[in-house]
C-alpha cells in the first residue's frame, strides 16, 4: 500500500526462494522477477507458477550482484532474506546491487526480524508434529547473531539445517541505506502497517532510490 505500484510494474523478489511472494505480486498484475541462490528452490518455484499459470521469471543469482540495472519499479526483499553473512560489506554490497537494479526513484520493501524484539522474546526451542514429520528447532544467540539448528524426523532418519542471521537493527540499515543510495522514507513493525517500536515483531522497511544515486559507485561504510 506505501510504495502503490503502477499497473504491470516490474518488481524484483531478492531471495525468493520457493516463490510464494512473487507468485502474490504476479496474481496482482505485477511483471515478476525472482532471484535465488537455491537452484532446487527455484525449481519449486517454477512449478507452482506454472500449476498457477503465472508468468514469473525465476533465475539464479547471487543476491550481491545486480540483475539488470535501472529495470526494475521495485524491489522487495521479505521474511528476513538478508543478514546472512558475515562481512558488512557483503550486506552493504547487496543493498547497492538492489539500488542498481532500480529505475530513477524505484523503491524497495525490505522485511526483516526486529533484532530487540528477537533478543528479548527468544524461545530457545520447540517441538512440533506435522503430519508424519517431527520437527524441532533450536535458536541462541552469539557473536550478534541468531542461530537456528531444524531437526527433521521422518521413517526413522534424521534432517538438520542450520540458519544464521546478523541481528541488524534500524540503525545498521539506516548505515547501510545512506551509503547504497537509498532515502529510508518509512518504517513498520508488523505486516499491518503498525509503527515500529523496538518490542515490535518485524522490522519494515520502505525505501527509495536516491536520485542520482548509482548503487555501485557510492561511498563505502
Amino acid at each position: 500500500r506505501v510504495a502503490r505500484p503502477a499497473p504491470g510494474a516490474r518488481i524484483l523478489d531478492v531471495g525468493c526462494g520457493r516463490g510464494r511472494h512473487a507468485r502474490s505480486l504476479a496474481r496482482r498484475g505485477y511483471r515478476v522477477t525472482g532471484i535465488d541462490l537455491s537452484e532446487r528452490a527455484l525449481a519449486r518455484a517454477r512449478e507452482l507458477a506454472a500449476e498457477e499459470g503465472l508468468a514469473i521469471t525465476f533465475q539464479r543469482g547471487d543476491m550481491r550482484d545486480p540483475v539488470c540495472e535501472g529495470c526494475f519499479d521495485g524491489v522487495v526483499n521479505l521474511f528476513t532474506a538478508f543478514g546472512y553473512f558475515d562481512d558488512d560489506a557483503d550486506h552493504l554490497r547487496t543493498l547497492r546491487a538492489m539500488a542498481t537494479d532500480l529505475r530513477p526513484d524505484g523503491w524497495l520493501v525490505q522485511d526483516f526480524l526486529n533484532a530487540p524484539y528477537v533478543q528479548r522474546h527468544l524461545v530457545p526451542e520447540d517441538v512440533r508434529r506435522e503430519d508424519d514429520l517431527l520437527i524441532r528447532q533450536r535458536r541462541w544467540i552469539e557473536d550478534g547473531r541468531i542461530n537456528k539448528q531444524i531437526e527433521i524426523r521422518r521413517d526413522g532418519r534424521t534432517f538438520t539445517f542450520c540458519e544464521s542471521v546478523r541481528l541488524l537493527t534500524l540503525d545498521d540499515f539506516r548505515r547501510f541505506y545512506e551509503a547504497a543510495g537509498l532515502d529510508l522514507h518509512a518504517t513498520f513493525g508488523d505486516y499491518d502497517g503498525s509503527p515500529y517500536h523496538e518490542d515490535a515483531p518485524r522490522l519494515i522497511l520502505y525505501a527509495r532510490k536516491r536520485s542520482g544515486a548509482e548503487g555501485g559507485v557510492t561511498p563505502s561504510l
